[in-house]
């Protein structure tokens, strides 16, 4: 199995859903939501990948840096690559269907594993599918964080038990889903984010961070970590790139807990940017849907070992050492 194959055997699979394309980057599937697309006119998701290019990189040689060290601790775990699983689901109309719900978290769940990682699962209109990632999560021992929509408080509190019973890591509520139609859901004030996180004792992630007095808020509520994502430009139209954001919501965190970051990175490169810019770790999206619809665990694994190793590359030729080396000074 290599690059060329997954790709070759996604794009068969993904028919009428992914192009698969040479670049995502959003523009043949501008508004095609249900799909892989963003909303309306794809501005959101076409920011996402325009503003990270934007980012140039200061090439630096004269330095003692040979075999850079891609670890790093996250929720308790040892990590080998900063690079994590997004929560996706909603295979049948999203991706067309060709893997089943509990088929996609097993590739998404064993890939991540498998490469020394985490991945996510995620929420749907049918509740049979955030059980289904949970399940899997399950029978990985609880490795893996499942994701939540903002439901309604009392929905809400009956995920969380699940969550709970399965002995997962962490949990998690993609609080930027709250205008999705297919769901009843809607945003949560902050006495309600504060009511959820006590209910539970697993950390839990805030996915959906775009501005600094919500990163704030985050923290006040007792979130163990923020995403900042805009949902991958598929809930609003025009938003900033999650890159434009980043900078200054890790700023205003200052270390006092995890900053993880999706939207827009292909590889390892970009990786490397959204560290510089303030991010401890990313999630990817899109890229592992196309390597588990081509190749399953084996398919994901394969992408993310492939990026894990573009970083170290590029963390060599940027004179770091560690995640910790990689600050600002890197970008130019």
């Amino acid at each position: 199995m290599n690059i060329k194959s997954v790709r070759e055997t996604a794009r068969e699979k993904l028919k009428g859903f992914c192009r698969v394309c040479p670049q995502c980057n959003g523009k043949a599937c501008a508004g095609e939501v249900p799909g892989m697309g963003g909303m309306g006119t794809g501005m959101s998701f076409k920011s996402n990948v325009e503003s990270l290019a934007g980012y140039r990189i200061n090439l630096r040689t004269l330095h003692g840096v040979k075999i850079p060290n891609t670890q790093l601790k996250l929720f308790g775990q040892e990590l080998k690559t900063p690079i994590l699983g997004a929560p996706i689901t909603g295979n049948n109309f999203n991706m067309g269907g060709a893997l089943n719900e509990d088929e996609w978290a097993e590739a998404m769940i064993q890939g991540c594993l498998s490469s020394g990682t985490l991945g996510s699962t995620g929420d749907a209109p049918d509740p049979a599918m955030y059980k289904a990632g949970i399940g899997v999560v399950s029978k990985a021992q609880g490795l893996g964080i499942p994701f939540m929509k903002p439901r309604e408080q009392e929905e809400v509190f009956s995920y969380l038990r699940l969550a709970e019973e399965a002995g997962v890591l962490a949990v998690g509520m993609d609080v930027d889903a709250a205008g999705l139609v297919t769901i009843p859901v809607s945003p949560k004030t902050k006495e309600e984010m504060k009511t959820i996180i006590a209910n539970t004792s697993l950390p839990f992630v805030l996915k959906g961070i775009m501005t600094v007095d919500e990163a704030e808020i985050a923290i006040e509520v007792g979130a163990a970590a923020i995403v900042v994502s805009n949902h991958g430009g598929r809930v609003l139209d025009y938003t900033p790139g999650t890159a434009e954001v980043l900078p200054e919501i890790a700023a205003a965190v200052a270390g006092r807990i995890p900053v993880i970051v999706d939207g827009g990175v292909r590889t390892g490169v970009d990786v490397l940017k959204m560290l510089a810019l303030g991010a401890d770790a990313v999630m990817i999206g899109r890229p592992l849907i196309i390597a588990g619809y081509g190749g399953g665990a084996e398919g994901v694994a394969l992408v993310l070992r492939r990026m894990t190793n573009e970083l170290k590359q590029a963390m060599v030729l940027t004179g770091c050492q560690t995640l910790d080396d990689i600050g600002i000074d890197v970008l130019f």
